[in-house]
């Protein structure tokens, strides 16, 4: 199947920075595929690209099968998108926001408005002025607001931005549950730990370039992994684990453990850890695995701190409604 959305050698240079960096990737039909970095890194230029917001410098963008720019409007006819904040008219309420953007798109995206806001958890708030909403709520009707013209494909910029941990459920079973029903949704985002429970596919990137890319299965294979051991003899247990088979390598760690760094963990590495200790007669007080997290993946790759990655998620609380709807990818069509 042709890819919802295809990159090949996509280059935006402002001056002599080059805020998105020679990207290649295909997003496959039918999946929640993350462009994952931290703030500033070029996530939301290569958005406004694909949307026809922005030209590329060099390079081709086809957004399902059809080039952008070119053809843009007829490729964007099914996609719903947001575009950093989505923004609307604090003064009105949630539903005539929906209503005056519905005028624009025809008798069934107005008749879509109750379901969008059911599916993003607002129907009981559509009644509400926008300017008495959250930011977690703005984004939410935002969601709603890409919904409306039965979208086949979703691009959301940072849609988590807000959201307190009950919402980020929400959000996230909305978007798995709108894969299942054969959409496609490609997120960035800066907030990892999100991602790792949402995306089907991942594409890491920093300052620009592609670091890596493929299922999270696939990144976090490529990490470090361990068997973590705290035993009663460090010396002698250190010897034990490295006559392992599948010991890349021991090494003594903090607080009187032992890391036996393996490709990949496995329960039955685990009980032979514990088998060949216990023959060797040493006591262990502690066997756990360590495997990679998507946040120590990245760390690795970028070669950044946890501090660096540009926050997790913001609260709920608070943020004045803007005053007016801004150009939003929606509006590239």
């Amino acid at each position: 199947m042709d890819p919802v959305i295809s990159l090949s050698h996509v280059t935006k240079r402002f001056g002599h920075n080059a805020a998105v960096d020679d990207v290649t990737i295909d997003v496959p039909r039918g999946h929640c595929y993350a462009w994952l970095g931290p703030n500033g890194c070029g996530k939301t230029t290569l958005i406004r690209m694909m949307l026809g917001l922005a030209r590329p410098t060099s390079g081709r963008i086809e957004v399902r099968g059809l080039s952008v720019p070119g053809h843009t409007r007829e490729a964007l006819s099914r996609v719903g998108a947001i575009v950093e904040e989505p923004r609307f008219y604090p003064y009105l309420t949630g539903r005539k926001n929906l209503e005056i953007w519905a005028a624009h798109q025809g008798p069934e995206s107005k008749a879509a408005i109750g379901g969008a806001l059911e599916r993003v958890g607002l129907a009981d708030r559509a009644k509400d002025k926008v300017g008495t909403y959250s930011l977690g709520m703005r984004q939410r009707l935002g969601v709603a607001r890409a919904l409306l013209n039965d979208p086949e494909l979703l691009v959301l910029d940072e849609p988590t931005n807000g959201l307190d941990p009950a919402g980020l459920a929400e959000f996230r079973d909305m978007i798995r549950a709108l894969v299942a029903e054969g959409r496609s949704v490609f997120i960035s985002s800066h907030i990892l730990s999100e991602v790792e429970k949402m995306a089907d596919q991942i594409a890491i990137i920093e300052k620009g370039k592609m670091l890596a890319s493929g299922s999270v299965a696939d990144l976090l294979r490529g990490g470090s992994q361990a068997i973590v051991v705290r035993p009663d003899d460090v010396a002698r247990a250190t010897t034990v684990l490295q006559g392992l088979p599948f010991a890349r390598e021991v090494l003594a760690a903090d607080g009187g453990t032992v890391e036996v760094r393996v490709d990949e963990v496995a329960d039955d590495q685990l009980l032979q850890t514990g088998r060949e200790l216990f023959s060797a007669g040493v006591g262990i007080l502690e066997l756990r695995p360590r495997r990679e997290t998507l946040e120590a993946r990245f760390l690795e790759l970028t070669g950044k701190t946890a501090g660096e990655l540009g926050g997790g998620p913001a609260s709920t609380a608070g943020g004045a409604a803007t005053d007016a709807p801004a150009t939003t990818g929606e509006e590239a069509r």
